[in-house]
């Protein structure tokens, strides 16, 4: 079962920032919640700062970020400022 520790976090290239800049866009303001990869997913932060968590780790990202969450990931996103994301599935 994958951990956070298998969260990619990196600053994007000009092509992948062209590329994310055609997915949809998803925003939540500050709270906390549990959450499930049911499939991969990678997200470009436009705004805000995240921390997820499992049991045993945390990562945390903020804008400018590009992140891949790897599928089966059981985690706790808290969200320190409002999030707005383009993010992919698959």
């Amino acid at each position: 079962m994958p951990t956070v520790k298998d969260i990619l976090v990196s600053q994007p290239t000009s092509e992948q920032k062209s590329k994310c800049c055609t997915w949809p866009i998803w925003r939540h303001d500050p709270s906390t919640f549990e959450w499930t990869y049911t499939d991969k997913e990678t997200c470009l932060l436009l705004e805000g700062r995240v921390t997820v968590s499992d049991s045993h780790d945390s990562v945390s990202f903020q804008a400018g970020d590009r992140v891949e969450f790897p599928r089966g990931l059981v985690c706790t996103w808290t969200i320190h400022e409002t999030v707005v994301k383009h993010f992919n599935f698959g």
